[in-house]
């Protein structure tokens, strides 16, 4: 059973553990001891971590559980016409069984739901671009390092 719930001052180290996870396979190939993986990935969630607090007011932060069990993170924000997925992330052992993909139709039908369009932010190289693009996702703008991808139900 999958569930969302808000996040709360006691998750930042899961948090911050979840956004490691999405980063190892890039940081696997620069060479950098464990511990200086460890220290670039804490400063720079926690600079993601301020950049969404100031620039996304109101965002849904949740972390996802399957069974109680804490396996990722959800941000999410409602606009007047929009509803952006800012992030969403899983440990690896929660990857490939399909909690993505029903997370984001999940999304989708709350859009479809609202007449609103769902967008989000994707590094080019991100293996999970695939997914949007088989979800119905479409590039609307190349950003350069990420791709602005939009879904209109």
């Amino acid at each position: 059973m999958i569930s969302l719930r808000p996040i709360t001052p006691e998750d930042d180290s899961f948090l911050a553990r979840v956004y490691a996870s999405s980063r190892a396979e890039e940081l696997a190939v620069t060479g950098w001891s464990d511990e200086d993986k460890a220290v670039f990935c804490r400063r720079q969630f926690d600079a993601q971590s301020v950049h969404y607090r100031e620039n996304y007011p109101g965002a849904f932060l949740q972390i996802v559980e399957s069974d109680g069990v804490s396996i990722g993170r959800l941000y999410v924000a409602h606009w007047e016409r929009e509803i952006r997925i800012m992030d969403v992330a899983l440990l690896p052992e929660s990857r490939g069984a399909g909690i993505g993909t029903q997370l984001l139709r999940d999304l989708q039908e709350e859009a479809r739901s609202a007449g609103k369009s769902l967008t989000i932010h994707v590094e080019r190289f991100n293996r999970a671009l695939q997914l949007y693009q088989r979800l119905g996702f479409q590039q609307v703008e190349d950003k350069g390092v990420d791709l602005l991808m939009r879904w209109q139900g």
